[in-house]
């Protein structure tokens, strides 16, 4: 998949991610988290399926990068909790 689609799947899905882990870190923190979650979806998909599913602007790759934003979110959430602890 080309970088430009990349990062708007990767705007998309960080938007929505936000949404659905309900996370109060600000707009520019969401978006970089989805296109982050974008790469790492790809990535999960291509070692738990044998294939990668981000293929473009599609539904497919937008649930695979919102599953990847997922992942980051609360990869973020258990390091900056441990610090503040």
């Amino acid at each position: 998949m080309g970088l430009f689609a990349t990062i708007v799947v990767g705007l998309i899905a960080g938007w929505l991610a936000s949404m659905l882990m309900k996370t109060n870190t600000g707009l520019w923190k969401d978006l970089l988290f989805g296109v982050i979650g974008g790469v790492v979806g790809g990535w999960l998909s291509s070692l738990l399926l044998g294939v990668n599913l981000m293929s473009g602007i599609n539904l497919t790759s937008i649930l695979v990068a919102i599953v990847g934003a997922i992942v980051v979110i609360a990869i973020y959430r258990a390091v900056t909790r441990s610090r503040v602890a």
